[in-house]
């Protein structure tokens, strides 16, 4: 590998450096990779974070492959995500169509990735801080999207408008009578949960953010506990912006704005799973 020497004029980019630089996007592409766990890998982020001929070369071959780079750092590695019209682009509809057929079902998915986000980083300094890790369980992001439904129960109760939302309505507030009206579990005789219950909808979308390298199990514990990667972080700040985000934290279930980041407590119709969502700090 050639890297300009101090005081000296940049040597140009031969073929070599070319590969290397497309070299360095693939190891992005295996989103459970970690520098830490590849030597070349870790070389290739220090040659991108030193030498900006190098860095540009990279961008410009991630850019033709549709790539977008949201950072190049130890941590997270090269974090890549697809552009709209990339074929490494994993869009939201191609995965709720491989993970249930019926529309509605699709439509749970959905506001299940979003509670989990949601959970995972309650707080906006908690996106912004780089060493913060989150942890979800699979039963918390259900108790959690649950007491969202209650909350969006009473309110419509007391705008006088429990019946179906009309056309323009917010899209949480359609939701909630979806979610709240299906079992939690729906076992079966062996005590497997049904893949359209609740909490088996929770358990497939994590399980696609594990297999994206978002989300590392933990345990076992509560239907599945996890903790987040640098890589979700990044893909969280770019949602953090998004209307449907706004409107789940304005629920006030998550509090955002008190420096702690505990679900507030359940009422007593439901009681939250202990420690649903509750984050912290790994050095």
């Amino acid at each position: 590998m050639t890297s300009p020497q101090d005081g000296a004029e940049a040597a140009p980019l031969t073929p070599s450096d070319v590969a290397d630089g497309a070299r360095l996007v693939s190891f992005g592409l295996q989103a459970k990779l970690l520098p830490a766990r590849d030597a070349e890998y870790t070389e290739l982020v220090r040659r991108y974070r030193e030498d900006p001929a190098f860095a540009r070369l990279a961008d410009a071959v991630a850019t033709g492959l549709g790539l977008v780079v949201l950072e190049v750092s130890p941590r997270a590695g090269m974090a890549l995500a697809g552009a709209e019209d990339s074929v490494f682009a994993v869009r939201m509809g191609d995965y709720s169509r491989r993970a249930a057929s019926e529309a509605t079902d699709r439509f749970l998915h959905g506001l299940a990735h979003l509670a989990v986000a949601a959970l995972a980083f309650p707080r906006p300094e908690d996106l912004a801080d780089d060493g913060y890790l989150g942890r979800i369980t699979v039963n918390g992001v259900d108790a959690f999207v649950r007491q969202a439904c209650r909350r969006l129960e009473e309110r419509a109760e007391a705008d006088g408008a429990n019946t179906d939302p009309a056309s323009d309505a917010p899209g949480l507030e359609a939701a909630w009578r979806v979610w709240a009206r299906r079992s939690t579990t729906g076992a079966t005789k062996d005590a497997r949960r049904l893949a359209g219950s609740t909490i088996g909808i929770t358990g497939k979308a994590v399980a696609f953010l594990v297999d994206s390298g978002f989300l590392q199990k933990a345990s076992d514990d509560a239907g599945g506990t996890y903790r987040t990667t640098a890589r979700y972080q990044l893909q969280v700040r770019d949602l953090a912006g998004s209307a449907a985000m706004a409107e789940l934290l304005e629920l006030g279930v998550v509090p955002v704005s008190d420096g702690s980041a505990s679900l507030l407590p359940a009422d007593h119709s439901e009681e939250l799973v202990a420690d649903a969502g509750l984050p912290f700090h790994s050095l």
